[in-house]
């Protein structure tokens, strides 16, 4: 018989809330871009910045979605991945004119807003979390969902 020792209730509890931190900045992400989409639409090149916002949200609400149902690395790198990009262009169209290039439109901007500010957050604190989830090894669980008995890593014999 194969078991795996279950996580003391003290990492158990840091797990989750590790992973409801990655979703909920997943979440905010998504939701913040959703929102402002329409406001971007008539900043354009062959691409509208509020297309980018819209693929934006999509990403950051599969990336949330894939931690609840299917925690593992690949979901957690691409979670990172989502949410430290946004973080990274975010500030790179706040500090630098990079201009319109290719299908993409100029999309610097150098302010701040509170939509801005709480995006920024959301992201970064999501790609701390995911990071956290990518790196760290756990032996149980294998999301917000728990995983059935005889199913996953968990396996009855």
């Amino acid at each position: 018989m194969t078991t795996t020792e279950p996580l003391p209730t003290r990492a158990r509890a840091l797990d989750l809330g590790v992973l409801v931190l990655a979703v909920a900045g997943l979440a905010v992400d998504a939701w913040v871009h959703a929102d402002l989409a329409s406001r971007y639409d008539v900043i354009s090149a062959n691409v509208s910045q509020g297309t980018l916002f819209r693929l934006e949200a999509a990403m950051a609400a599969l990336a949330a979605l894939l931690l609840i149902i299917w925690r593992g690395r690949l979901s957690a790198a691409f979670a990172f991945l989502v949410s430290a990009g946004g973080l990274a262009l975010l500030l790179i169209y706040r500090y630098h004119n990079v201009g319109a290039f290719g299908p993409f439109p100029d999309m610097y901007e150098p302010l701040w807003y509170g939509r801005k500010w709480l995006t920024a957050v959301a992201q970064a604190v999501a790609a701390v979390a995911s990071l956290y989830l990518l790196l760290v090894p756990r032996t149980g669980g294998a999301g917000l969902i728990p995983a059935r008995k005889g199913h996953g890593r968990h396996r009855v014999e």
